[in-house]
């Protein structure tokens, strides 16, 4: 972990015009800085860098943040591989916290074994253009296969010599330890017994993490051998977990984020072929089933994917299990069948990248409208089959969080199936609260981890739901909002000074001066208190997460909130602070109202803090009177069901509530707060 002062450090020296400009051309624009944003195919200049504010923002696609986390999303890197990579720019020295010795051999470990596959790849590159075997066999074979050489040494292939222990020996004779060669799982062998090569006589592809690693190892065989499979992958180990790698995600996700979808394919051959093609925006899942971790890796750069088939029916009904996960994380995903005899590698061997989406936007045809179709092709007029079809493809429509999309595959599987959509709706919420009660049982057995969504059912037409209601989104959000803008814009700001004319002496000359006399609660502080007293808690997550860290930090009068929540490790929050601290964040009209028409010049920020013993109370008010109308909202509609003894005490609540209303009408939402300390 990286340690405070030197995180300091390194927020001080990263300038975001300096870090921007690296990756953006920018110009000035009076006092900021604009450019093409570089996370969407923006036309016209709509990223804006602010120096004053060490920010940056696109006011089309929302995203932004500090120098961190522009990094981070530019470069997709972790928190911490961000803040090294600034580090390293600015030529500040990482010191990071004292580990516990358990934590130090974990790390070292797995240092050692990053280092000995980096040598490893540069060894097996090595033999493919140097060695006469890594030519003859090696390099022939990817020439064959149509492989330029920039594509080669872009992926970093190689070649494992036929010998069986060529590559162990040599990497005992760099001072490899042999502990290391067995745990990366680059050689085999027993105890007291001679290493052996795992990829021996094999062409090798190496495997990057997300930030360019090289985590594992693929090794094809060339040749034709009784009992040994074509491939052989580096088994799992500390380093590598299969379960949680994509072949090519190095390479592609700049590209996934730049054209907003993946094309997920099989094999290694495919990604390359198609990178050579000039389709970027791909990766691979190397032969397995699908996994939550390689789902939510593809999702963090793009919601929409499309998976490519090379027509095979075995193939695709085994890859059917592993869509349904893409549609539980809530992906939009589309499917293509290639043309007959042809797979992803072969295909784009023969096109070029406009060729190649062409055919894509003619074929692609949405997962569920595919699923249909196959499977209604299979069952023909058995009618226990067909039923066995509905009851497959219901499966997958119910996994779909989106209620608007389930709706409207519902419709269309309505027409496919002719069948009405009322008993699909009925099946589809059955299905839900089974899987919804599953997972929770689940959940409290042990921590899994599922895609943490309420239980949302929709509405059969005709029908009222009884037993559960679709989520709503909640009548407070708007005003929870407004009080975090204050949060993490002022901090522990005091909402008011009270200053007064004195006069003193320097010899001779009598100078006036404003003196301080009294000086209100901070911002966190007034809020903390102010909510507190009536027992109000944040109701949107995120907000609430906001609220309790400023909250640790009351005491601390050099506490800078801004700073602090913009250069968060989450991206939820740090983005959230970019919007709030944005001159251009849309205020409620009451508080642009209360600011006047400067709202918005470059005086707004500090006309703002002069009136936050106004406009701070009021937020917190209004939240509160949230709270009192949707009280009284929730009686009135008790009181339509209730009997005559229950209605008695609900008009007296009713009453009460409304005499609250009052109160704060006239002393707070007024056109002007006076408060007294």
């Amino acid at each position: 972990m990286i340690a405070q002062i030197t995180l300091g450090r390194i927020q001080d020296a990263a300038q975001i015009v300096d870090v921007v400009s690296d990756f953006v051309t920018l110009r000035r624009r009076g006092v900021n800085y604009v450019g093409l944003c570089p996370f969407h195919d923006d036309r016209t200049p709509s990223f804006y860098v602010s120096p004053s504010k060490n920010i940056c923002k696109c006011f089309a696609c929302n995203e932004g943040g500090s120098p961190i986390h522009f990094v981070m999303k530019h470069e997709q890197l972790s928190y911490y591989e961000a803040l090294k990579y600034l580090a390293k720019k600015y030529n500040i020295e990482v010191v990071e916290k004292e580990f516990t010795d358990e934590e130090k051999q974990a790390q070292s470990d797995r240092d050692s074994m990053f280092i000995l596959n980096e040598y490893a790849r540069d060894y097996f590159v090595k033999i493919l253009h140097a060695n006469p075997e890594g030519k003859a066999v090696g390099l022939s074979y990817f020439r064959e296969r149509g492989f330029r050489d920039d594509i080669v040494k872009k992926f970093q292939l190689g070649y494992s010599l036929e010998q069986r222990d060529a590559f162990s020996v040599e990497a005992q004779k760099a001072g490899y330890k042999r502990d290391y060669l067995l745990k990366t799982g680059l050689s085999t062998g027993n105890e007291g017994q001679a290493l052996y090569d795992r990829f021996r006589g094999r062409v090798i592809f190496p495997v990057h993490t997300l930030s360019g690693k090289v985590v594992a190892f693929g090794g094809r065989i060339l040749k034709k051998v009784e009992n040994t499979g074509k491939y052989v992958n580096s088994p799992e180990s500390e380093i590598y977990s299969k379960s949680k790698e994509l072949y090519g995600i190095y390479f592609a996700k700049n590209a996934i984020v730049k054209q907003d979808k993946c094309f997920l394919v099989e094999g290694y051959t495919d990604v390359i072929s198609m990178h050579q093609a000039g389709i970027e925006n791909v990766v691979a899942s190397s032969g397995t089933a699908l996994t939550y971790g390689q789902i939510r890796m593809i999702h963090r750069f793009s919601e929409n994917i499309t998976v490519l088939y090379d027509g095979d029916a075995a193939g695709i009904k085994a890859a059917l299990r592993g869509i349904d996960l893409l549609l539980e994380d809530g992906m939009n995903v589309k499917v293509v069948l290639l043309p007959e005899g042809e797979d992803p590698d072969s295909f784009s061997r023969k096109q070029n990248a406009e060729g190649f989406h062409h055919y894509i936007a003619q074929n692609e045809v949405d997962f569920i409208r595919f699923k249909t179709q196959l499977l209604l092709k299979e069952v023909g007029d058995d009618p226990v089959k067909r039923a066995g079809l509905i009851s497959n493809v219901v499966e997958s429509i119910a996994l779909i969080p989106n209620t608007i999309t389930r709706s409207v595959y519902i419709q269309e599987c309505s027409q496919l199936l002719d069948m009405q959509e009322q008993i699909l709706i009925s099946e589809i919420n059955k299905i839900r609260r089974r899987n919804y009660e599953r997972k929770k049982e689940q959940k409290e057995k042990e921590p899994v981890s599922f895609p943490d969504r309420e239980l949302e059912l929709m509405p059969i037409p005709g029908v009222v739901l009884t037993e559960s209601k679709a989520s709503l989104k909640t009548p407070y959000e708007k005003y929870e909002k407004e009080i975090v803008r204050y949060i993490v814009r002022y901090g522990n700001m005091p909402i008011y000074r009270k200053f007064e004319k004195r006069k003193r002496k320097e010899g001779r000359e009598v100078i006036e001066e404003d003196v301080l006399v009294e000086e209100g609660p901070g911002v966190i502080e007034f809020v903390n208190e102010d909510l507190n007293r009536d027992s109000i808690i944040f109701t949107i997550s995120l907000y609430r997460r906001i609220f309790d860290e400023a909250a640790t930090y009351i005491e601390d009068p050099d506490f800078d909130a801004s700073r602090y929540f913009l250069s968060h490790p989450d991206p939820q929050i740090s983005r959230l602070a970019s919007e709030l601290i944005s001159d251009r964040y849309q205020l409620s009209k009451i508080h642009a109202k209360i600011l006047g028409e400067e709202q918005g010049d470059k005086n707004s920020r500090l006309l703002e803090q002069n009136l936050l013993n106004s406009l701070v109370p009021r937020a917190t008010t209004e939240l509160k009177n949230a709270y009192i109308m949707q009280r009284i909202k929730e009686i009135k509609e008790a009181m339509k069901q209730s009997d005559p003894e229950e209605s008695l005490s609900l008009i007296a609540q009713l009453k009460e509530l409304q005499e609250i209303k009052k109160v704060l009408a006239k002393e707070f939402l007024g056109e002007r707060i006076i408060l007294k300390y």
